[in-house]
């Protein structure tokens, strides 16, 4: 940079703005005038209101890069000489505050932990709120489809197998979750699937079986293994668990969660500059609703869904505390080696759903309050 009779000469190169070809020119500033110079000399000298020309903010090992009037682009790597023709006009003073910050260590670090804690924030608190919304917001013919995938790919791992139970007893059942699907209302298209959560027997090749468990998928379709039925005294323990089922079906939880993880997952990508496609984000879900559990604010939720059915069906949540007791005992045995039950299960009704004893003691202080149910 030079100064000459108060203007800024800046040495660079021209770019027509047609062609990819650079040209040696010089670029005379002040601040009312700009003067483009050709070294060449084959195009007239270039003069205009210097308000006309605009500065490209400053990229550390980049030229400055000078915009001209009808299309024109003149560069340099005279960054001192363009920032001082920046502070005597007035110019970018935002962008020169930025530019002033970048260069303090102090500041870039200062900037780098406001960025990790906004992160952060979106991950604990954004992600969840946009996964509830769009959880609500899919339609009920993708929630068929999600129950169909899942239910597919149960079968096809020989998760489970058909129900070993009586005809008369699967009806009985299936009759009793109607009046159930009924009270929960929502309007999906709720079904009962009785299966065999041992389908190699307890001691074949079942150990990779749902074992005693019952879980619902986004779309209505509860499965119910029969170890479970045989575990429970009554079938108002069965309702229970499948009324607190219900509760995940009408508040979306499962897809909320599938839905959350997934956002986790393309927040990575964007990070990375990996692209993941539409199709691979529909086939993950099934994998996805298979492998998520519940939080223990949705658990709390489902378990009020449940306590007030029970309590307005039969005036009490104990036939419900009895049955989670009854699991986490069973639970229990088989950690000790004791127990009957076949391997571990992908929908565990204790390792996805948290906090038996608390959620027992929740059900209760229901009891003893005699909460009313919300209206349905």
């Amino acid at each position: 940079m030079t100064r000459d009779a108060g203007q800024t000469v800046l040495q660079g190169v021209y770019f027509d703005g047609r062609s990819s070809r650079d040209q040696a020119a010089t670029l005379r500033v002040d601040a009312q005038t700009a003067t483009l110079e050709l070294a060449d000399g084959s195009v007239p000298v270039q003069r205009w209101p210097a308000h006309l020309l605009g500065v490209e903010a400053p990229v550390p090992g980049v030229r400055r890069a000078v915009t001209l009037p009808g299309g024109g682009r003149f560069e340099t790597r005279d960054d001192a000489g363009v920032s001082a023709w920046e502070r005597a006009t007035g110019r970018n003073r935002a962008l020169s505050g930025v530019r002033a910050l970048e260069s303090r260590w102090w500041a870039a670090l200062a900037a780098l932990g406001v960025s990790l804690a906004a992160l952060a924030l979106f991950v604990v608190y954004g992600i969840p709120a946009v996964a509830r919304q769009a959880a609500f917001a899919t339609p009920r013919s993708v929630l068929a489809t999600f129950d169909r995938e899942t239910i597919n790919l149960l079968q096809k791992g020989e998760y489970f197998g058909p129900s070993r139970l009586s005809a008369a007893r699967q009806a009985r059942l299936k009759a009793e979750f109607r009046q159930v699907a009924a009270w929960a209302g929502g309007g999906y298209p709720y079904r009962l699937l009785l299966r065999d959560g041992e389908p190699g027997g307890p001691n074949g090749l079942g150990a990779k079986g749902l074992g005693t468990n019952a879980f619902a998928l986004p779309g209505g379709t509860v499965v119910m293994t029969d170890q479970l039925v045989a575990l429970a005294k009554s079938d108002r323990e069965l309702m229970g668990v499948l009324a607190h089922e219900t509760g995940h079906v009408t508040s979306r939880h499962g897809l909320a969660g599938v839905y959350q993880a997934l956002g986790l997952t393309l927040v990575t990508t964007v990070i990375t500059g990996d692209i993941v496609s539409a199709g691979t984000f529909a086939a993950a879900v099934p994998a996805a609703l298979l492998s998520g559990g519940y939080s223990r604010a949705a658990e709390t939720q489902a378990d009020q869904v449940s306590g007030h059915y029970m309590l307005g069906t039969y005036g009490t949540t104990k036939p419900l505390q009895t049955i989670l007791a009854r699991l986490a005992k069973d639970d229990s045995d088989e950690s000790g080696g004791s127990s009957k039950k076949s391997g571990p299960s992908i929908f565990d009704l204790l390792s996805t759903h948290p906090g038996t004893p608390d959620r027992i003691a929740y059900l209760k202080r229901m009891e003893a309050e005699g909460k009313p149910a919300p209206t349905r």
